[in-house]
């Protein structure tokens, strides 16, 4: 019970947090200072707003907060002996995939390309998806799980059922861990690997190590971040998007610091 209020309060306030919602609260304000005659308030709350807009369209400020995320951890570190790899859900579209009736994937398909790649690397590695949903509207009746989608996509590009296991009850990282830890039961010794976004990967790994999983490797994929001089230019839907996707990550690990997740 206390997960899933968790989870629902995560999902219900991060709205109110996410750059974006300040842009539209920004043009509220101005539109209500016009209303109500606070001709120097709207005056500068539309400055603000449109200044703020302007920047985040030119410059890609989400790399700069993304990128310490993502160097935390080395990429393509060395791997000997692989017993097993955690694939963290999240790359995958399930409603999506339901309604076409094959695997769709989002921006974070990596996780999943990268992860067959070592399962044939590795072949005789065991592979745990984990991965429920993140959906707060599946909490009245949808089901569409993530681990639905990564079921059909291993399957089809031929990997042994008998190696694939899924984990399909978990909503978010720190569930992925906990769950994850239970149903895999790791013996101290075995070496497995982890792959997820590399903006996600020192939360995950501060979850999983939290719940007991000693040997086990952070394979970051998914990088979002580059030059930042590169990526410089008018693109305001991508740098929005970037943007949110760092300050969720930042908010995610102030919490599950805060909580012991």
């Amino acid at each position: 019970m206390v997960n899933t209020i968790f989870f629902a309060a995560s999902k219900l306030i991060w709205p109110l947090i996410e750059p974006e919602t300040w842009i539209i609260l920004g043009m509220a304000f101005t539109w209500l200072a016009l209303f109500r005659g606070w001709l120097r308030s709207a005056r500068i709350a539309a400055t603000l707003t449109l200044a703020s807009a302007v920047v985040m369209a030119v410059f890609p400020m989400g790399e700069l907060l993304i990128r310490p995320l993502e160097t935390q951890f080395p990429v393509n570190p060395p791997l000997d002996l692989v017993e097993g790899i955690i694939v963290l859900g999240g790359a995958e579209d399930a409603h999506k995939t339901a309604f076409w009736g094959q695997p769709q994937l989002n921006e974070a398909a990596e996780r999943f390309t990268v992860a067959l790649t070592l399962a044939r690397r590795f072949p005789h590695a065991r592979v745990l998806f984990t991965g429920g949903s993140g959906d707060l509207r599946d909490l009245v009746g949808a089901d569409q799980p993530g681990v639905n989608v990564a079921e059909q996509f291993f399957r089809e590009q031929g990997l042994d059922h008998e190696r694939l296991i899924l984990e399909r009850e978990s909503r978010n990282t720190a569930e992925n861990a906990r769950l994850s830890f239970e149903l895999a039961r790791p013996r101290p010794q075995e070496n497995w690997v982890l792959v997820t976004s590399a903006f996600h990967m020192p939360r995950a790994m501060r979850s999983f190590k939290s719940v007991g999983w000693q040997h086990i490797t952070p394979f970051p994929v998914d990088f979002r971040s580059g030059r930042f001089t590169d990526d410089i230019g008018w693109d305001f839907g991508r740098n929005l998007e970037l943007l949110n996707v760092a300050v969720k990550e930042y908010v995610g690990f102030l919490v599950y610091g805060l909580t012991g997740r």
